[in-house]
């Protein structure tokens, strides 16, 4: 199976690789993936030295993070290569490598959900649980999963196959991410070890990762389920635009982990509603 273009591999069209062997992108997705290359590489290796230190410090919250952000990196290195050698005609190894690096990614985003559910929702388990070892553990785990996807493109497996296991790994992290926002708003009251600015930082978080995922990962779910977006050119750039754009927003997914980060946002929308408040007021 020989096909350049990431968000076309699972194409129907069993005559698509004789006709158009190598994909050339538009110029406009060039230089968005440029511009996504040159912001995005530098800042998440400053991110991963940052979040080291603190996994030195017995601090066990970053190490999800820090692979998410190591995902990020393996899409990086990906659109490079893509980039730097366009028409070379031995890159499907790159596009498995990319998808492995999406999927690592999306396994992780769940990671930190989870664990904001659990601090919330189990704050006592959680305590007594959360050790380096585990975490580590957990993230073999996650970077073994993708591999059930990955592997059947390799071993050119059949096309239906192909589109199914591909749903299902898309799929199954969007409802595990709604469970978690949704026990997480429900548990809030409970936890009473917990402070309110710690409080609104996980509910911030887990927003955020649902945001990320609806907006750059859903468009690729629909692209699997539904064949006539398959065969719409302008949605098929779309999802793989977005697709690129995912390390960018774990980037901002980094910023909102730092403590102060929401509290400060959270601050700011209040102080603005307060003046909104009082010109009401005063103008009555």
């Amino acid at each position: 199976m020989k096909n350049n273009n990431y968000s076309n591999v699972t194409s129907d069209d069993d005559n698509s690789d004789a006709t158009y062997p190598y994909f050339v992108e538009p110029y406009f997705i060039y230089v968005i993936t440029c511009v996504i290359i040159s912001i995005g590489l530098p800042l998440t290796l400053v991110a991963i030295y940052s979040l080291y230190s603190q996994v030195q410090n017995n601090n066990v919250a970053p190490i999800f993070i820090i692979n998410l952000l190591i995902s990020d990196i393996i899409q990086f290195c990906c659109m490079i290569v893509k980039k730097a050698r366009p028409d070379w005609k031995n890159d499907e190894i790159f596009y498995y490598i990319y998808c492995f690096g999406v999927l690592a990614s999306i396994g992780f985003m769940v990671c930190v959900a989870l664990e904001r559910y659990l601090v919330i929702a189990w704050p006592l388990w959680y305590r007594f649980r959360r050790t380096i070892k585990i975490s580590l553990a957990v993230c073999v785990v996650v970077w073994t999963l993708p591999l059930v996807y990955v592997l059947p493109f390799y071993f050119q497996v059949e096309i239906k196959v192909l589109k199914t296991i591909s749903s299902v790994c898309f799929l199954v992290p969007f409802p595990l991410l709604i469970f978690f926002l949704g026990g997480t708003l429900k548990s809030l009251s409970a936890a009473i070890s917990v402070s309110s600015d710690e409080k609104r930082r996980i509910v911030g978080i887990l927003v955020l990762v649902l945001l990320i995922y609806t907006l750059l990962f859903l468009p690729k779910i629909i692209w699997n389920l539904v064949e006539e977006a398959r065969d719409n050119y302008t949605f098929d750039n779309l999802t793989f635009i977005l697709l690129r754009f995912s390390p960018l927003a774990d980037l901002i997914l980094y910023v909102f982990m730092r403590k102060g980060a929401i509290d400060k946002l959270l601050a700011s929308l209040c102080c603005c509603r307060m003046d909104s408040d009082d010109n009401s007021r005063s103008s009555a």
